[in-house]
């Protein structure tokens, strides 16, 4: 068997099936124990299950620049413009989701792989200005930058962009779609960029590894994976958790959902004090759960306190990353998860955290179906006005993620730190992002501005920061009694 397993990648596209139709039939996924092979040649270049609806919802708004991913870097010292354009081009020449551009025929979407055609970096620079007025404009410039919609038809799907902001401080923002990216993407493009900027800077050869795989072989693997019976495995657990009626979470809003949402956004962000934040850590200790865990649970008790209702649904994505293959891959990976709870105002807060917990660990050993097919399966409805079976998400990090620093030589030396800007866009209605960080835990609400004034998400957030206080001095109090003002 494992002599078969280890030559699958010597096989055709039809020998592959066939093997797997067959090793189905004993109850082995050929799949889950074989390698991501790279795709044969004749093999059409089909969209992963998450490409194939970000296609979908770029033909509904081919504008809107809700998908968007970008990321900005400030640079201080004398950076070598030249050495930078190289960089982007063996990143474009090594990985090619970022010269992928997408088709459809017959009314199949698929892949189209371009060849690496010279990258083009766009060079700016700034109007003198006073420090804060400086400060502003490059504000400004991340924003527009970030904002521009994308073609996915022809492309290019990366956007680059240098600000010369004084002799010797620049600000570089990095911009995606979503189709061919995703926030681990942005991490590995980021420090392989630096990586090569580091070698041609000092003239030498770049010596990243080779991958051993492309995003479209993961694509193709990713179908032939759930084919082979994987989706009917994790389908079972996700239909038995969230079949039935779909509720749509019904916050106190500002303004009527539209029809059709605008996807503009704005956040609001606070940080947790260092006694509140080690309390908190104190408490997931003492019940046995994660710091993960406890914030969500925490979230959706205000959500039930918010709504009224009983039934609160979360979407939490996962990295989705657990093979080793993939790792080092840029593209669309990220998967979403569900995490439905049944809050009792009634119950102790400590009742709730048990369940999110252990709806958490179960939904880790069902984390690879594609929130595409659980859409599909459970036939939510159709609806523009908002997101199908959930409304609201709740991200955390257990740390930050560190700040990027360039390995050249010290005549050369750079510094390089992340530049924050407020994001505009708002993809659903609702979403709080949580980061464990040195100085306390920082928490950030995005909001659609479709729905929400930024006092309501003030006021919300400063609910959710008293929640918190009062769980943290009294985990067995009724979820009803917690106090919010």
């Amino acid at each position: 068997m494992q002599g078969l397993i280890e030559s699958v990648g010597q096989l055709s596209s039809k020998q592959r099936k066939g093997l797997a139709a067959l090793l189905k039939q004993k109850g082995i996924n050929l799949f889950e124990v074989a390698p991501v092979f790279r795709r044969a040649a004749e093999e059409p270049l089909l969209l992963s299950y998450a490409q194939q609806r970000q296609w979908f919802l770029w033909q509904w708004a081919p504008q809107s620049p809700a998908y968007n991913i970008a990321t900005a870097l400030r640079v201080h010292g004398q950076l070598d413009v030249n050495a930078l354009q190289g960089s982007f081009q063996a990143l474009v020449e090594r990985h090619e989701s970022l010269r992928t551009v997408f088709t459809q025929t017959d009314g199949q979407p698929l892949q189209v792989v371009l060849p690496a055609a010279r990258f083009s970096l766009d060079l700016h620079t700034l109007d003198p200005a006073s420090a804060a007025e400086r400060e502003a404009q490059v504000q400004g410039f991340v924003q527009a930058q970030s904002q521009q919609p994308f073609d996915l038809a022809n492309g290019p799907l990366l956007r680059a962009a240098l600000l010369q902001v004084t002799a010797d401080e620049q600000v570089l923002v990095l911009t995606q779609h979503h189709i061919v990216s995703d926030g681990w993407s942005l991490q590995v493009m980021t420090e392989e960029l630096l990586a090569l900027y580091a070698d041609l800077s000092l003239g030498r050869t770049p010596q990243l590894p080779a991958l051993p795989i492309q995003y479209a072989d993961y694509a193709l693997w990713q179908r032939h994976w759930m084919e082979a019976g994987e989706q009917e495995r994790q389908l079972e657990y996700w239909l038995g958790k969230l079949a039935g009626e779909q509720p749509v979470l019904e916050l106190p809003v500002d303004h009527p959902r539209p029809l059709s949402p605008s996807f503009a956004g704005a956040s609001q962000a606070l940080v947790l004090d260092p006694g509140l934040s080690e309390g908190l850590k104190a408490l997931a200790r003492q019940q046995g759960v994660s710091l993960f865990a406890l914030l969500l649970a925490s979230f959706q008790a205000l959500l039930h306190r918010y709504s009224g209702q009983g039934d609160i649904r979360v979407g939490v994505p996962v990295a989705n990353r657990e093979r080793g293959e993939v790792e080092r891959l840029i593209g669309f990976f990220v998967n979403t998860q569900v995490l439905k709870a049944e809050v009792d105002g009634q119950d102790a807060f400590v009742e709730l955290l048990r369940q999110v917990w252990q709806t958490a660990q179960e939904a880790q050993a069902h984390q690879d179906l594609p929130f595409e097919q659980l859409v599909e399966a459970l036939e939510p409805g159709r609806s523009l006005s908002h997101s199908p079976l959930f409304q609201v998400m709740f991200n955390h990090q257990a740390q930050a993620p560190a700040s990027p620093v360039s390995p050249v030589s010290p005549s050369q030396a750079l510094r390089i730190e992340p530049l924050h800007w407020q994001s505009r866009t708002a993809q659903f209605d609702l979403v709080l992002n949580t980061t464990d960080q040195p100085q306390g835990i920082e928490a950030v609400f995005k909001y659609a501005t479709d729905l929400f004034e930024a006092s309501t998400v003030e006021r919300l957030a400063r609910h959710w920061l008293n929640l918190l206080r009062s769980i943290s001095a009294n985990p067995q109090q009724r979820i009803a009694d917690i106090a919010l003002l």
